[in-house]
């Protein structure tokens, strides 16, 4: 069994942003660039394209990746995340999973390297059983009409908000045993891993899809490092 697997989720009916994993981005496709980058990390034992469409397996022979070819109903709407994480898992041979989504292209490839070795420390340590990262939200939320974040009648500056972070699913690492039993990303006891508002941008929107496309061309168009 492969100690260290990246999986890669590709859905062939994305609902907001339509086929955005093969949308021209740069000179290439998401999937692409996310194999490409994830195949000069020499910390991963392989990679796996998991997926409900024949043109990202073909992508993946291509590139000499391996792929698992997806039931419909875990690739459609009425699947919940819990119920596709726990096949995923079930679907992977490995000990460990790093599941990394298309949709965060910006992450440099040294983050990655950080990430993966943080995780493997803190296992060894017993500190931490999985690695997720997050972006901070400095924003004045509500929810029910209701804020959730600060008080009306003593409204802080944005800067002094409380310190919450949201999931932004660029990268995430635990056991695929826990995966399967807890059907989640989440350990425990996870580490969670703050990116910047770049590597963390995950694209959900054509506005996020151009905005990131431009800042590909502007500050990622060197090659991949």
């Amino acid at each position: 069994m492969k100690k260290l697997i990246a999986v890669i989720p590709v859905r062939k009916g994305s609902q907001r942003v339509k086929r955005k994993n093969f949308k021209l981005f740069g000179k290439k496709n998401l999937l692409i660039y996310k194999i490409e980058k994830l195949k000069k990390l020499k910390l991963l034992d392989d990679i796996v394209v998991n997926t409900d469409s024949d043109q990202a397996i073909e992508i993946a022979k291509k590139l000499n990746v391996n792929y698992f070819k997806r039931d419909k109903y875990f690739a459609s709407s009425k699947c919940l995340n819990s119920d596709f994480w726990k096949n995923v898992a079930d679907n992977t041979k490995s000990e460990y999973i790093m599941f990394t989504n298309c949709t965060s292209p910006l992450i440099k490839l040294s983050t990655y390297q950080k990430i993966i070795s943080i995780f493997k420390k803190n296992l060894l340590e017993k500190k931490y059983d999985s690695i997720n990262t997050v972006t901070e939200i400095k924003e004045f939320l509500f929810h029910k009409d209701k804020p959730i974040n600060f008080k009306i009648n003593r409204t802080p500056n944005s800067q002094d908000l409380p310190n919450i972070v949201k999931l932004n699913f660029a990268i995430n690492i635990l056991s695929t045993k826990q995966m399967s039993q807890n059907k989640s990303l989440i350990g425990d006891k996870p580490y969670l891993y703050k990116l910047d508002e770049i590597e963390g941008l995950d694209i959900n929107s054509k506005f996020e899809f151009s905005y990131a496309n431009y800042l590909h061309k502007l500050k990622f168009n060197k090659p991949i490092k």
